[in-house]
């Protein structure tokens, strides 16, 4: 086989469109990834590169993809061009087409996951075909991720396998091919409160966890505060860590004592906060405020999390993706997978054809001109690191 017998750009974007690969905490919801994983596998094998698939442990029907374009070069360099193949649920009624149907109109390319971010991997495959037959000095790696949509499960796997192993990393998710270098970490905790029942004519009868967790609330605002006041980080549109309170349930009747409360929070670092310390901190200040006998206070984490992500401004990687693009480094308040890959030793940036805006969208989509600058950006970093 060669690259004559590849599927043209639009026709891979249309079949990955088409291979459902939704992942979801709901696991009504939730699907296998092993159907764009085997396309991106047939097509790289095409072009001449060595092929690892892995799988998800305890997942048979996810897996991750490894793909290595070798060349004459068996440096310890090398260069990943590195994306998710997982999509967000959707919301059919609010779709103007089928979101598994790839529809060319108004000079964009509408369907689930074009921008965020099965577009990226045709670009990818587009800019390797140039140098299928080039002597490589370095490798070229594609790789393919599964669920960073929801457990990062696809990026634990790579970090414990250590693998790939490269020196530069670009991930494809949507940032207007703009070069990034800094994005928030991801938090999602999670707060019980055990008091006890009773009736609400005296409160001796019980213990309130709804009390309790007002004091709580009171002390997690006055550490975000603190925070706030410690940390600041002016390349950030909102320049301090956040913490928000998403959810709080509990209770059953107003003559009631509360006996039990739960409160969900989402708490978004800056580099340089990590995030054990963080926990270790809210555990401390809330058990230093909740307890006693009849109250009983749990905390812990909805996701494993992901740490905030900033790669040095003067790094290789970062000056070379400001030259080809015209543009300053810049930092997002979305987190993606680039912790994990310079946990394996990689400079990583993020750098993508489509808009932020556009995922998680009904009627997602991808502008045709952003294509040929995406794919002549890529082919000069993989010029520039490869050979």
């Amino acid at each position: 086989m060669n690259a004559r017998t590849l599927p043209d750009l639009q026709s891979q974007l249309k079949q990955l469109v088409a291979s459902p690969s939704v992942s979801a905490t709901n696991p009504a919801l939730d699907m296998g990834n092993r159907g764009v994983i085997d396309l991106l596998a047939a097509w790289l094998e095409t072009l001449g590169f060595s092929i690892e698939i892995m799988p998800i442990e305890g997942q048979p029907n996810k897996a991750n993809l490894i793909a290595t374009l070798s060349g004459s070069g068996s440096g310890a360099g090398g260069l990943v061009l590195a994306g998710h193949t997982d999509t967000v649920p959707y919301d059919d009624n609010r779709w103007q087409s089928d979101p598994f149907k790839l529809d060319e109109r108004d000079n964009r390319l509408y369907g689930l996951g074009s921008t965020d971010m099965k577009g990226f991997f045709p670009l990818a495959i587009e800019a390797a075909k140039s140098f299928a037959e080039k002597p490589l000095q370095q490798p070229l790696i594609i790789l393919a991720t599964a669920d960073e949509e929801t457990s990062m499960s696809g990026a634990r796997a790579l970090v414990k396998a250590g693998l790939p192993k490269a020196r530069y990393a670009i991930i494809g998710e949507p940032t207007g091919l703009k070069p990034i270098r800094m994005h928030k970490g991801m938090m999602m905790e999670r707060l019980r409160i055990t008091g006890q029942a009773g009736h609400s004519s005296n409160p001796a009868y019980g213990a309130s966890a709804l009390e309790a967790m007002h004091t709580a609330m009171g002390e997690i605002l006055k550490l975000r505060g603190e925070w706030q006041s410690r940390f600041r980080n002016p390349g950030f549109a909102v320049e301090v860590p956040t913490l928000n309170f998403g959810c709080i349930h509990g209770g059953d009747n107003p003559n009631r004592i509360c006996g039990h409360t739960e409160l969900q929070f989402d708490l978004r670092p800056l580099p340089g906060m990590a995030m054990d310390e963080l926990r270790g901190e809210l555990h401390q200040r809330l058990n230093s405020v909740v307890g006693g006998d009849k109250i009983k206070l749990e905390m812990d984490s909805l996701i494993g999390g992901v740490e905030a992500f900033e790669e040095p401004a003067q790094s290789e990687l970062v000056q070379a993706a400001e030259k080809l693009t015209g543009h300053s480094a810049e930092s997002v308040a979305f987190a993606t997978e680039a912790p994990f890959l310079q946990k394996l030793g990689m400079q990583t940036i993020v750098l993508g054809p489509g808009d932020i805006d556009q995922a998680h969208q009904p009627d997602e989509y991808l502008g045709l001109e952003r294509i040929d600058p995406m794919v002549e950006t890529l082919r000069g970093m993989i010029g520039r690191f490869c050979l």
